[in-house]
This record gives C-alpha cells, sequence and structure tokens, in this order.
C-alpha cells in the first residue's frame, strides 16, 4: 500500500512520519539512520490512535534520531565528477570520469572509471552499472540462502530491485522479495542480513518474537551486521 504522510508536536520539536498500513495486528515505528520515521499500522488502525502511539513514543524516537546523529556519518551529495569515494561491495572506490568514444564503467584496483562521450551521461552510466551489478550478485548472494530456507517449506515467487527511500528489502504479501539496488554498495554479509531478514518474513510475516528468533537461528550476529548497514551506508 502507499504510504502517507502525518506529523506530531513534540515539545518545542514537530516530527514527521511516514503510515505504512499492511496486514498485521500491532502498530510498529522504526526510525531510520536518517532520521526519518516511519510507522506500520494496522490496516484498521485510525489517524487518532497512531498519533496517539506516536505520541506515547515520541521520547523513544528522539533519543534514536540523536543516536543515529551522534554517529556523524552521511553522504556528500554526489556529483559524480572524477575524485569522489564511491561504495562498491564494501569497497570505498575513487571515481575517475574519462572522455571516451565508449560508454562503459569498469573498476581495477581501487578505481571505479566511467568513460563516456559526454561527461553530463556520467551518473546515469554508473546507477545503470550499479544496478545491473546488483542484479548479479544479490541473485548470486541469495540462491544459497533460499536453498537454505527450503527447510521451512517456504521459497519466494521471485527477487526483484526497487528503489526505496527509507528500506533496504520488503517481502510482498505474494511472497516476492525486493531489493534496494543501493544496498550493492554494502559488504556481502550486509546484504546476506538483508536477504535473511525478508526470507524470514516469508515463514513469519510480522517481527514477532518467533520472526526473531528464527532470524538469530539463521544468522546469530545479526544485529552486527545491521548496525555496521546503517553506519556504512547512511
Amino acid at each position: 500500500m502507499d504510504q502517507i504522510k502525518d506529523r506530531i508536536e513534540y515539545g518545542s520539536r514537530v516530527m514527521e512520519y511516514a503510515i505504512e498500513y499492511r496486514a498485521r495486528k500491532t502498530l510498529g515505528i522504526c526510525v531510520h539512520p536518517d532520521g526519518q520515521i516511519e510507522v506500520k499500522a494496522p490496516v484498521e488502525a485510525s489517524l487518532e490512535q497512531i498519533r496517539s502511539h506516536v505520541h506515547r513514543r515520541a521520547s523513544w524516537i528522539y533519543r534514536q534520531q540523536r543516536y543515529f546523529d551522534s554517529l556523524g556519518i552521511h553522504t556528500p551529495e554526489r556529483r559524480y565528477v572524477s575524485g569522489e569515494s564511491h561504495l562498491y561491495l564494501g569497497r570505498q572506490y575513487m571515481l575517475r570520469v574519462v572522455d571516451s568514444e565508449r560508454n562503459e564503467v569498469h573498476y581495477k584496483g581501487n578505481i571505479l572509471e566511467v568513460e563516456c562521450r559526454h561527461r553530463r551521461d556520467a551518473r546515469t552510466l554508473l546507477l545503470a552499472w550499479y544496478r545491473r551489478r546488483a542484479e548479479i550478485k544479490f541473485g548470486e548472494y541469495a540462491a544459497p540462502l533460499i536453498a537454505r530456507f527450503g527447510r521451512y517449506g517456504v521459497q519466494p515467487s521471485g527477487i526483484a530491485l526497487k528503489e526505496m527511500a527509507t528500506r533496504w528489502g520488503s517481502c510482498t504479501a505474494s511472497g516476492q522479495i525486493l531489493l534496494n539496488p543501493r544496498l550493492v554498495g554494502a559488504p556481502r554479509i550486509c546484504i546476506e542480513y538483508v536477504i535473511v531478514h525478508e526470507l524470514c518474513h516469508l515463514v513469519y510475516h510480522n517481527h514477532t518474537k518467533a520472526f526473531y528468533e528464527l532470524l538469530a537461528r539463521e544468522m546469530p550476529d545479526w544485529q552486527k551486521w545491521k548496525m555496521k548497514l546503517e553506519r556504512l551506508m547512511i
């Protein structure tokens, strides 16, 4: 379902948040590393119920936002010019944009090189390259994990890429796993954490105690990789 926006006042602050209605029984709040707030609500929940819940959790939300802000890790605005630092599978690469008769992206050592006829096309070429690499790598990493989850009698209906502003992955009602192509900048273990998390949703749709027990069984140190992902990819 589409998200809707709402806000509450907390002291002198205004807290804006996105609401996503789902087939679930309880209200849940997630604070993302960039400070954005997402509320997951049952389909039948009223706006007043949601606002009341956010008010009750406002102190915790503020603490989470302050914590992420204290990390001091922010990605500068990208201009896609030579000298910039770009991530691929957890490694930092220096971008080199060169004039060429062909449009091509490749990497060697610590250099990520974009050859292009027009430098204004560097961004488009690089993002398309990232997306192709994401399709390849996500499929490669997911295959053994999907096979492992076969013992629970589940299998995703497919894996696809989807640009998401506040999430790395999601699992649809039809069992399709959606992964954010930006995730290809993260280390393999962090990508596997996201895939395992979504595979667990094929067994337990909501973030229940049983869900987290399964997640811990399949990836005992998942919290470590979740934190690494949040710190690296802000």
